[in-house]
């Protein structure tokens, strides 16, 4: 039941963050920003444990690199990020 609550939820969290990364410098490791995969977690694990959108500002959790250094914790406002999307068909069964 996770596994398929994880892969339904997987497309939107994916375009959400796709979203909050525009514009920010990618890491050369990565390609993506510093946080891009601990914020996609993040959104991932919440929508499966909750099956709602995360609202207002939450404290992404340290991070570590390819290289084992501390990455640190960063706010993310999710009213700001979410804007317009939406819940797939078949969330909230």
């Amino acid at each position: 039941m996770r596994e398929q609550k994880k892969a339904l939820y997987q497309p939107v969290a994916e375009r959400i963050v796709e979203g909050w990364a525009a514009g920010k410098p990618p890491l050369e490791a990565t390609g993506k920003p510093s946080g891009y995969y601990r914020l996609t977690n993040y959104l991932l694990e919440y929508l499966v444990a909750y099956g709602t959108f995360p609202e207002g500002v939450h404290a992404m959790p340290e991070g570590r690199d390819r290289h084992n250094n501390i990455e640190p914790s960063f706010p993310v406002d999710f009213d700001a990020i979410i804007g317009n999307a939406t819940l797939p068909d078949g969330a909230n069964q």
